[in-house]
């Protein structure tokens, strides 16, 4: 059995070392397999409102800004594409009484919105723990920002991941002064403005599979850990390819993976890590789909590279919500004790707006029915 340190520089010798021609083989197997519903995901709370969370949390966002943490819907009813809201704004907002409260306003009998005391506690909650943990929450863009080609991101693409990441939406305002030395800004090439992720050269950045490694002592090819889910069969020719995928040199999001031939299974397995890696450092482990294309060529992933989520449904879950595709991670909810993916600090208080929004349909079907308020409750993942 190895030592810590030496099981440690084991791994980072495999990972690091160069790929012998003998892996830069295409061996590929069409892996052609039909779309698998699997309940446990649809009964997880984080994941079952997804596309109304964030502009929930952009409106509280605005709301505690106003002198009197309320405002007219005047000036929020003609930013709903804004928001990324479909329909009226003044109904999105009473969809949910147990975060907003309508009110009359002091002129023209117009409604007015606030924020329930509720909603007050959990923001204040979130707030604190960015004071407290920020750092450790910034330090997951560095790692997003690390696994570029350039080491560095244009801004307009940074603005786009800060909900994934846990960031606040004015984070960008002044990254550097909430950063701890671990972000600089720079001028890109073509004049835009970007984030340098800073590191020092004896730093070695370990992926989470590499973690998950080292945590089980193994000293073989890194491997992903699969979660088949329930029903789901693969044909042999397909086990066979998987196993042999498997057992391919591992190549770290944060290598340099110029040397690979893009169209060997080395080269997908890369893809793969990647995509394990990045959904390893959001929130709750998952991404619209469609989200992840203005990152494509930043982290070097090939044109199709959506198609490694329908290659391997071990890896991956894609969860079909509002007529939207997300990717979910599933070793974040399978892989428990044996998993390496550190919980975000974040995550908890993200449970806590769902929860909020969940109470708000028990809310309105006792107002429909006239029957007394009924909460349920069900969390029920690692």
């Amino acid at each position: 059995m190895f030592g810590c340190r030496n099981l440690r520089e084991s791994i980072l010798l495999f990972s690091s070392s160069k790929k012998s021609c003998k892996f830069q083989k295409a061996n590929y197997v069409d892996v052609s397999m039909r779309w698998k519903k699997d309940p446990f995901f649809d009964s997880i709370d984080i994941l079952s409102k997804p596309r109304e969370l964030r502009p929930l949390c952009s409106l509280k966002n605005i709301i505690i800004k106003q002198p009197d943490k309320c405002i007219p819907i005047s000036a929020l009813s003609k930013r709903g594409r804004e928001l990324e809201i479909s329909g009226r704004v003044a109904s999105f907002l009473r969809r949910y009484p147990a975060v907003f409260e309508e009110f009359r306003g002091p002129k023209h009998n117009l409604p007015w919105f606030r924020l329930t005391q509720e909603l007050i506690d959990v923001d204040q909650e979130e707030r604190e723990i960015y004071l407290r943990r920020g750092p450790e929450i910034v330090s997951r863009l560095q790692r997003l920002i690390l696994m570029s080609k350039s080491k560095m991101l244009p801004l307009r693409i940074i603005q786009g991941m800060l909900w994934h990441l846990g960031l606040p939406e004015d984070f960008l305002k002044s990254p550097e002064g909430t950063s701890d030395g671990l972000l600089r800004m720079v001028e890109m090439e073509d004049g835009n403005h970007g984030l340098l992720a800073e590191i020092h050269s004896n730093e070695q950045t370990l992926s989470a599979l590499q973690k998950t490694a080292m945590k089980m002592g193994s000293n073989g090819p890194i491997a992903f850990s699969l979660f088949p889910s329930r029903g789901l069969r693969l044909k042999k020719k397909i086990e066979s390819w998987l196993d042999d995928f498997q057992r391919l040199p591992y190549v770290s999001p944060y290598e340099d993976f110029s040397n690979l031939d893009p169209n060997s299974d080395i080269s997908e397995k890369r893809v793969a890590g990647v995509l394990h890696e990045l959904l390893s450092l959001f929130v709750d482990n998952s991404a619209e789909r469609r989200r992840l294309l203005c990152l494509r060529k930043h982290l070097g992933l090939p044109q199709k590279f959506h198609k490694v989520f329908d290659r391997h449904p071990h890896v991956f879950y894609l969860l079909l919500k509002s007529k939207t595709c997300f990717v979910v991670l599933k070793e974040a909810y399978y892989g428990c004790s044996t998993s390496a993916i550190e919980t975000h600090p974040l995550l908890e208080v993200r449970k806590k707006y769902v929860k909020l929004m969940i109470k708000s349909d028990a809310i309105l079907r006792s107002r429909r029915s006239n029957k007394p308020l009924v909460e349920i409750e069900h969390e029920n993942y690692c």
